[in-house]
């Protein structure tokens, strides 16, 4: 008679490195760039080259708007590189917080919203940008919402199903 192992309570899940980190920061990436080019470029009406030139700006400052194609490369590149940090850093949350796994949905749109405001008003004012943006409805509600659905919940859903995939 064989025993079948016990299946771990959702508090024991524990998600893997590589699907939430590599997945999410994948997700993070797409999901907030194709925000970025819609919202700030279809929407405002930003130039393309600019959206990810201004990423670019939080390492390079004001040069990074003559640098044409190459600070635009490195923009998206730098934009990967964020959302990765961000997958990561969910990633460790949920391995000494289970609730952040048990709770996905409420868990990821808080999340997200927290990414949202630590990248703008902590990121940002220590970055070669510098300063916070401006607060402005327009833009910020949007993002703000943009990022609870599409940074905080993607890699929280990934992080759920990493879990429970490992079992």
């Amino acid at each position: 008679m064989s025993q079948d192992a016990p299946v771990p309570s959702s508090a024991a899940l524990q998600p893997r490195a590589l699907d939430t980190i590599v997945f999410g920061g994948l997700a993070i990436g797409i999901l907030d760039g194709l925000f970025a080019v819609i919202f700030y470029g279809v929407i405002l009406g930003v130039p393309q080259i600019r959206i990810f030139q201004s990423v670019a700006a939080g390492l390079l400052g004001r040069a990074s708007f003559e640098g044409g194609t190459r600070t635009y490369l490195l923009g998206i590149a730098l934009h990967f590189i964020v959302a990765t940090c961000i997958a990561t850093v969910y990633f460790f949350l949920s391995r000494f917080l289970p609730f952040l796994i048990k709770h996905a949905v409420p868990s990821g749109l808080i999340y997200g919203v927290i990414a949202y405001f630590v990248m703008n008003y902590v990121v940002l004012p220590l970055s070669a940008r510098g300063g916070p943006p401006a607060f402005s409805l327009r833009t910020s509600l949007p993002a703000i919402i943009g990022h609870a659905f599409l940074v905080g919940l993607p890699v929280a859903l990934i992080a759920r199903w990493s879990a429970r995939r490992s079992v």
